[in-house]
């Protein structure tokens, strides 16, 4: 009976899927709607973007923004990434410099031009117009915000490194104990 039930499912499930699967999307139907979602958003985005007049200058950072990434940034990263990984013992996690890195990296990536301080006052009065904030404190906040990241990864690091080593100690306690018991 089992058998005839499994061989149902699969039937049902067609060929190579799996049961309770859409045969023609192949996920769920929240996938589906997540994913509508998600692209109906980036078109509004997009459209709100390129709607500016500036489109043009979008496409320049946009292909600016690729080839400084695949030509410049990724053999950078790359290579740190090497020489870290060279340097480090190999029982280190090189996470802990990695995940900071990364995401402080990708803000200033993406914050460029206000973390480095337009020159150009047009620019920063449109940005305080646009957004209601001060355009000249974004250097301070990135340096504190990469600071905390580092911190909080350090922290993280150490609270990991001690729990390891209580767990050591606890099985060196519980060894000893044991071989006391044993009359060894």
């Amino acid at each position: 009976m089992r058998e005839r039930l499994v061989r149902g499912r699969a039937r049902e499930a067609g060929a190579g899927g799996a049961p309770g699967r859409w045969p023609r999307y192949g996920e769920r139907p929240l996938h589906l709607l997540l994913m509508l979602a998600s692209f109906a958003l980036a078109g509004y985005a997009g459209v709100r973007l390129l709607a500016g007049g500036q489109w043009p200058l979008v496409l320049v950072w946009f292909a600016g923004a690729a080839l400084l990434h695949d030509l410049v940034l990724l053999p950078l990263y790359a290579a740190a990434d090497r020489v870290l990984v060279r340097c480090l013992p190999k029982r280190a996690r090189t996470g802990y410099v990695r995940v900071p890195a990364a995401v402080s990296g990708l803000l200033l990536l993406v914050w460029f031009p206000l973390i480095a301080g337009s020159t150009d006052p047009a620019w920063v009065a449109h940005y305080e117009a646009t957004t209601g904030l001060p355009g000249g404190e974004f250097l301070a906040r990135w340096l504190l915000l990469t600071t905390g990241l580092f911190a909080l990864s350090a922290l993280w690091l150490l609270c990991r490194t001690g729990q390891r080593r209580l767990r050591a100690a606890s099985r060196r306690r519980s060894e000893t104990k044991q071989r006391s018991a044993d009359g060894g």
